[in-house]
């Protein structure tokens, strides 16, 4: 697939699949995604592949994540929100989570760190694509739960920036014409 064909038509599988994506396939995307560029060569993204089971034990961390921050909900209605979070892993045969490295050496900047595991992210989008799967990368408050990102043994003060979803596409994305986006005309100031 050509760079810019895939930019251009590349967009969020809203749902996927139960089959289970090969293994090989799955390294290709993080290779794809260890390509992004990084400050000092630092590589601070951290990579959490989760299959089968895996997916099971994140949604009972996030289930009993949300019950800690909801103290005051009827039974009823903790019951219910704990049945949502259990199941958000289970949308996809594979579920990627990106976590990213805290500075160790004082020329490292935080935010480069941040903003380079967003380009791994974005290269994972795009090689899934490629590979005619269908990728989506979520955040939500398990992103920011110090319980969650404790399941992936990163520290309260560790970003974790997403959760990708990834499986093969319900709907064949070449089946409709990509969405129109916005352009960059009005977000762009030529100097």
């Amino acid at each position: 697939m050509e760079l810019f064909e895939a930019i251009f038509q590349r967009r969020s599988a809203d749902k996927v699949r139960p089959d289970p994506v090969p293994r090989e396939l799955i390294e290709k995307i993080l290779a794809a995604a260890v390509q992004a560029p990084n400050h000092f060569k630092v590589r601070p993204w951290r990579f959490f592949v989760l299959t089968g089971a895996a997916r099971e034990r994140l949604g009972d961390c996030m289930a009993e994540a949300v019950k800690k921050r909801n103290p005051n909900l009827s039974p009823e209605a903790l019951a219910a929100v704990m049945d949502v979070e259990r199941a958000r892993p289970l949308r996809a045969p594979v579920v990627i989570a990106v976590g990213v490295d805290r500075p160790s050496e004082t020329r490292v900047i935080e935010v480069e760190n941040i903003c380079a595991a967003a380009a791994a992210v974005q290269n994972m989008l795009l090689a899934a694509h490629a590979l005619g799967l269908g990728a989506k990368w979520r955040t939500g408050n398990p992103a920011y739960d110090p319980d969650v990102k404790d399941f992936f043994g990163l520290a309260p003060d560790q970003h974790l920036i997403g959760f990708i979803y990834l499986g093969f596409p319900v709907v064949d994305p070449s089946a409709a014409p990509p969405p129109a986006r916005p352009s960059f005309e009005d977000r762009t100031h030529w100097m």
